[in-house]
């Protein structure tokens, strides 16, 4: 049975798609079965993923309108090690079709289901705002990782966020809670990030996972070759970042 896990957080440019393509590229560089699905109608995790999302014959579009089925869906991501299920443009008009459609927030809950025993790890890029893809993913996921950067208002956005998770818990998927949280572009020469690293330390307790991805430069640039900086620049040292956090999420796993 695979662990079904969404990246998640409703303020934007913190890191949720670098984190989502380099823990799918990690997980799979230690023998992992993964399954990357893009719910963001930008496509980045789709291209960050080596995988060309204007050429798709189905997405994760056709996937939430019971078009097509995962398996039929899905692309290999040679270049990552990973199964890909990508997204386009195409998203973005899926909110509005699936307004008055029925079971439209467990949609993806359904398709995953059929492949759940083909993967060890089924990972859900989201989207940053809470929308109906927003809430597929969630509701689909048994746990979300928090990726969040070390500032006073990303802890802002994340009280949001926690209250939205405890009310997709309470009424439409008992199974949701939080994984944890990754501190991401940390820059320990920052004294305020180092204040809010240890707030959060303080208030979560062990729900801080104990990787920290560095601010990184070769990072930053992977995106622009279409790949992970995992594959990218394994010796990079936000890519050895990724990867203790893969082995990190292994772990924690065990103990859910």
């Amino acid at each position: 049975m695979a662990h079904i896990f969404c990246i998640a957080n409703q303020k934007g440019g913190v890191g949720k798609t670098t984190t989502s393509v380099n823990l799918a590229a990690g997980l799979a560089t230690l023998g992992q079965r993964v399954l990357l699905v893009d719910l963001d109608p930008q496509g980045n995790a789709t291209m960050g993923s080596n995988v060309d999302k204007r050429t798709l014959a189905h997405t994760v579009y056709d996937v939430l309108l019971e078009q097509a089925s995962v398996a039929q869906a899905k692309v290999r991501a040679d270049a990552c090690g990973y199964d890909m299920l990508g997204a386009n443009r195409e998203l973005a008009g899926a909110e509005v079709e699936l307004v008055d459609q029925e079971r439209r927030e467990n949609r993806l809950k359904t398709a995953l289901a059929a492949v759940d025993g083909d993967y060890d790890f089924i990972l859900i890029d989201c989207p940053p705002a809470l929308s109906l893809l927003t809430l597929n993913g969630l509701c689909a996921a048994h746990g979300v990782i928090v990726p969040m950067q070390c500032e006073y208002f990303a802890l802002e956005g994340l009280t949001d966020l926690v209250n939205t998770i405890k009310q997709v818990h309470a009424n439409l998927n008992p199974q949701l809670k939080v994984i944890g949280l990754l501190r991401v572009m940390f820059d320990p020469r920052i004294t305020l990030q180092q204040q809010v690293s240890d707030q959060l330390k303080g208030h979560f307790g062990d729900k801080v996972f104990n990787t920290v991805i560095p601010r990184n430069v070769r990072l930053a640039e992977a995106p622009s070759y279409a790949l992970p900086g995992v594959v990218f620049d394994p010796s990079a040292r936000g890519s050895k970042a990724y990867i203790e956090f893969a082995q990190e999420m292994t772990e924690r796993i065990k103990t859910l």
